[in-house]
């Protein structure tokens, strides 16, 4: 084992160099360790604190308005909650006597706007915290960055002197939450806006019609609610109250109605604007469907005349989503009247018929004051530069856009239905390093949107599915592109998901809630350990490993689990150290060793509680495998502690078994394959260390214990 020390001395002299070169900003001092999140875009913390007691209080200079009163009212109520102190009520009326004094120089934009100035600076002395900011907005910004700052010790609690100067990277900034699939109440937009706001997100992206639902209420067309919606809507004053409470936090409102595809709700009620004859139902599934709007009958461009002047007087920004995704044309093909259409007037193909339809809604649009956005698929040279597109396909199709002058906002790589990690998402960037953008281009590449699609999400899980990784995208829409250590991201991800739950929301909670639901009320320790080593299948795989409807009850243990397991983020870590680290083996093998057993202990447990706990039975197969994992992992650690290398037919075998534990079971699957992968290699490759350099063999370890591509 002697020879594991060249790797430690390796790997030590690098995580120096890394902590050194660690960066938070241009002003940011390397050696100094916070919370933040997003970083602002220049930080340096100064000797001093400034003490928080009972006595804090707020004051405010130059502009002050009833948002900026109760922006000020709600940090104070969730500073108090953190501290278990009781402040002052309301303003103080001396600024001079006051903690914190926040001056405002106006109230920004009348209605929320892309435009809007978001900057603020904060100044904190050991005497008192100074927040400025051009608008109320970038004073609400300059709050959470407060709230996030506040420490505590033997001595109380306090707020470290620093200096903060702070401005978005992105103008858009972004979560779409689609309603259409699984309705979600007012009380889980509310506290998901609440969430946004924490984190300086500044777009309610709201998907309001779907093959599955149509959830706005239209005064002109009854039936659209009444007929697709199975009676799950939103009342137009029930979207006032969300458009205001977002505007109070400096959001702003998207709506999209997504057509000519994605549009069975709209035809269940009103057949005749179809593609093929009625009747039409709503649909249940999950996947892309037939169902378009025809685009060659004019009754179709007068009913969405109505219906958008009726959205367009609702909601107030000044974009308007029409979708225009994944339209396959099938009805179109199989219409006569619809081929004899694009024959008379030369239109090509389909693609150039719902380039058609685009530019008579664009002329709708515009006459009613809103400018169009839509996705990928709407994307035509031909079209108007106000059209703004936004990029399911990649940051290189957005480029594109921008080149020809287009505005346009990245979704790709923030697709969190798709359960990806949050290092997967925080890495995703709308203008990476190396882009060959100028900077007239660049300027047209807005933002991004994280993506929560709505097929497998109700009001119980939604929540687990949006936080805390969306608050690993609001950094890297806001904060500078040189904020990219992903372990460091993460070790704030988990104050600031501690933070988020003071508003409401259940990401954290409701986990253990639906493990005792499964497990009829039952101990189940064994349960929560399986939990905490599985994430979801990633992508669309869903679908095929376990169907469901849209009625289906979202309670199973693969809605209870996470996306991005804290455990196997953990159990990697410390492999990694055991395999790095010769001052600190011992350390890694204790650690290594006591999770390993735990895992193969549980495996009969699970079993017994799952003969007990019939919603359990899908989830038989992964109790044996959680106990297979744990020997193999424990037959390759003695192997490493002792120094003596298997045979390659335990690799191979062990391998193998590796390889099987990794099929989804139960539409779920166990991240830590990877690094059980590298605990049986490493066994196998010892002897390799000494023909070799330490670092060559740990990179051999790691080509080895990857996965064959298929």
């Amino acid at each position: 084992m002697k020879a594991i020390g060249y790797v430690s001395i390796l790997l030590l002299l690098s995580c120096v160099l890394k902590v050194c070169a660690q960066t938070a900003g241009p002003g940011m001092q390397p050696a100094t360790r916070h919370h933040l999140m997003p970083v602002p875009a220049s930080v340096r913390f100064n000797p001093g604190r400034l003490a928080v007691t009972k006595s804090f209080s707020v004051a405010a200079r130059g502009h002050v308005d009833e948002r900026l009163r109760a922006g000020v009212e709600r940090a104070v109520r969730r500073l108090e909650g953190r501290t278990v102190l009781e402040f002052p009520q309301g303003l103080a009326g001396d600024a001079n006597g006051a903690a914190l004094v926040v001056e405002c120089k106006g109230p920004g934009q009348t209605v929320p706007s892309v435009e809007e100035d978001e900057s603020y600076s904060l100044d904190v002395s050991d005497k008192q915290a100074v927040l400025r900011a051009a608008t109320v907005v970038g004073a609400l910004r300059g709050l959470e960055t407060f709230l996030q700052l506040l420490e505590g010790d033997r001595d109380g609690y306090f707020i470290p002197a620093v200096q903060i100067q702070d401005v978005p990277r992105f103008r858009w900034r972004g979560l779409l939450i689609d309603v259409g699939r699984h309705y979600e109440p007012l009380a889980v937009l509310k506290r998901n806006l609440d969430a946004m706001a924490a984190v300086k997100l500044n777009v309610f992206h709201w998907h309001l019609s779907e093959d599955q639902g149509f959830r706005i209420e239209s005064k002109k067309f009854p039936k659209l609610t009444g007929l697709g919606s199975d009676g799950l809507f939103y009342t137009q004053d029930e979207a006032r109250a969300i458009i205001a409470y977002a505007s109070e936090r400096g959001i702003r409102v998207v709506p999209e109605f997504d057509i000519p595809g994605h549009s069975t709700s709209w035809l269940v009620g009103y057949p005749e604007l179809g593609s093929a004859p009625g009747p039409y139902k709503i649909e249940r599934g999950a996947g892309i469907f037939e169902p378009a709007l025809d685009p060659t009958n004019e009754e179709v461009y007068k009913f969405l005349d109505a219906f958008l002047g009726e959205m367009a007087a609702l909601f107030p920004d000044a974009y308007l989503h029409i979708g225009g995704d994944e339209n396959e044309g099938k009805q179109w093909d199989r219409n006569p009247k619809i081929q004899a259409f694009m024959r008379e007037h030369a239109v090509k193909d389909n693609r150039a018929l719902q380039t058609y339809f685009n530019q008579r809604l664009l002329k709708i649009l515009n006459r009613h004051g809103k400018r169009m956005m839509g996705w990928d698929e709407i994307f035509q040279p031909d079209l108007p530069k106000d059209v703004v597109i936004q990029s399911w396909r990649g940051p290189s199709s957005l480029a594109e856009a921008a080149k020809r002058g287009y505005d346009g906002v990245l979704s790709a790589g923030y697709y969190i239905d798709l359960i990806y990690p949050a290092s997967q998402h925080y890495l995703a960037d709308p203008l990476p390093e190396g882009s060959t953008l100028t900077p007239a281009e660049a300027a047209h590449v807005l933002g991004g949107e994280a993506t929560m699609w709505g097929e497998w999400v109700s009001p119980e899980t939604i929540d687990s599915r949006i936080w805390p990784r969306t608050a690993a995208i609001a950094e890297r829409l806001w904060s500078p592109r040189t904020v990219n250590d992903v372990d460091d991201m993460y070790r704030r991800l988990a104050v600031v998901s501690v933070q988020l739950e003071e508003l409401g929301l259940t990401h954290e909670k409701n986990q253990a809630v639906m493990l005792r639901r499964l497990a009829g009320g039952e101990d189940n320790g064994a349960l929560r350990t399986l939990a905490s080593v599985v994430e979801p299948v990633k992508e669309y795989r869903r679908y095929e490993v376990r169907p469901q409807t849209m009625l289906s009850p979202l309670t199973g243990l693969v809605d209870a689990a996470r996306p991005d397991s804290d455990a196997a983020r953990r159990f990697a870590g410390e492999v990694d150290g055991l395999l790095s680290d010769a001052p600190r083996f011992e350390t890694y093998s204790r650690d290594i060793q006591d999770t390993l057993t735990g895992w193969r202990d549980a495996g009969p447990q699970l079993e017994a509680l799952i003969d007990r706990s019939p919603g359990l039975a899908e989830a038989r197969p992964l109790a044996g495998d959680l106990s297979r994992i744990g020997t193999i992992g424990l037959e390759a650690l003695s192997y490493l502690t002792k120094g003596v290398a298997p045979g390659n037919e335990w690799r191979d075998a062990r391998l193998a078994a590796l390889e099987e534990v990794a099929k989804p079971k139960a539409a779920l699957e166990f991240p830590v394959i990877p690094s059980l992968r590298e605990l049986v290699v490493a066994a196998y490759e010892l002897p390799q260390l000494k023909t070799t350099t330490p670092a060559d063999w740990r990179k051999r370890v790691k080509q080895l214990a990857a996965p064959a591509k298929k």
